[in-house]
């Protein structure tokens, strides 16, 4: 149970990207060396790409599901482009809070606030999007006669309120513990910015055990359950079907980014495990970690749907032709609506 702890057992985004100095720990002990100056500059050249040519990419597809009316009218690439936005959102934090990680060490508690309950947001969210898309994909299967009545536009948005109401509900808590416990002047004060150091009660600390547990717990049964019926309908389909080959894979891309998602539950055994050991090499493994954890999981959503989807696919490379091809200009595009994929 300790390594699913969003909270104290857990990295946060901030934890993970601001041990590129001499941090200060409670205590006045002084953790790990100051990064040299080139080193900082490969990294936040780095990641400043990474984030560059990722929005790039989420901000296209984006794009392409704004413009036409198949995309936006189909439950199952609203989902997509939830996740999208998500994963962009994220990225965009952890690469702010990095680079500033290397002018600052410690900013305004309440901005600092704001920074890590985003981030908790963005992160719990995932696993719970990936959940709504695999019983998206078990329903079109297994239910193709009933799809078109539940899966509609109107209770895909309310799903989606519904993952950011169970997503806010633990950094919300947070803070309202937070609230009746610290003096009144603790979010005037500067500090260094990491969940641990903000949210430091110990009932908060219980509380996202209990909270981690849970949620990550059904998301993985979710996953587990819907890849069962698929590879049952596959079964009992009286030929192969490629739409069954496709859901199926599917959920199994969603299966490798909850694994993914969870390593932001691991990584702080593993990490303090390598530190200890090769503690010269302790900013080196700071910054893979951050690599694996923030930055890889977001090339996944582009690739389950962005160049897997042969319809998105087909839209996604015209508009991107277009642009080249016109110097910026947007040739428009004809709305031709298809059947839904099964």
């Amino acid at each position: 149970m300790r390594m699913m702890m969003m909270s104290n057992s857990s990295l946060s985004p901030m934890e993970l990207l601001t041990g590129n100095g001499s941090s200060m720990q409670p205590g006045g002990a002084v953790g790990f060396p100051k990064d040299s100056f080139t080193n900082a500059m490969t990294k936040n050249i780095v990641a400043m790409l990474v984030w560059l040519v990722l929005n790039v990419i989420n901000g296209t597809m984006v794009y392409t599901f704004m413009k036409h009316r198949v995309f936006y009218e189909d439950p199952r690439y609203i989902m997509f482009i939830c996740m999208v936005v998500n994963d962009a959102m994220q990225l965009s934090l952890v690469t702010t809070l990095y680079v500033v990680s290397y002018i600052f060490r410690q900013i305004h508690a309440s901005v600092c606030c704001i920074l890590v309950m985003t981030a908790v947001l963005t992160t719990r969210s995932t696993p719970l999007i990936l959940a709504g898309m695999s019983v998206e994909r078990y329903l079109s299967i297994c239910y193709p006669m009933h799809y078109g009545h539940i899966c509609t536009v109107r209770r895909t948005f309310l799903l989606i309120w519904v993952i950011l109401l169970l997503a806010a509900a633990p950094p919300l808590t947070d803070l309202f513990i937070t609230l009746a416990k610290e003096p009144p002047g603790f979010f005037s004060s500067y500090m260094f910015c990491d969940h641990s150091l903000l949210f430091r009660g110990r009932s908060v600390y219980y509380k996202n055990c209990v909270f981690d547990g849970s949620y990550l717990s059904f998301v993985a049964l979710t996953l587990l359950y819907t890849y069962c019926r698929i590879m049952m309908a596959a079964q009992a389909a009286s030929t192969t079907l490629a739409s069954v080959k496709r859901a199926r894979n599917t959920v199994l891309l969603h299966g490798a980014q909850l694994m993914l998602c969870l390593l932001a539950f691991v990584v702080p055994s593993l990490q303090a495990s390598l530190i200890t050991q090769f503690p010269h090499l302790s900013l080196e493994i700071r910054y893979v970690f951050f690599l694996l954890v923030y930055i890889i999981p977001r090339f996944l959503s582009p690739i389950i749907y962005g160049f897997r989807d042969e319809n998105f696919r087909k839209y996604w490379i015209r508009y991107l032709t277009c642009r080249t091809g016109r110097a910026g200009r947007v040739r428009p595009l004809p709305i031709k609506v298809t059947p839904k994929v099964k």
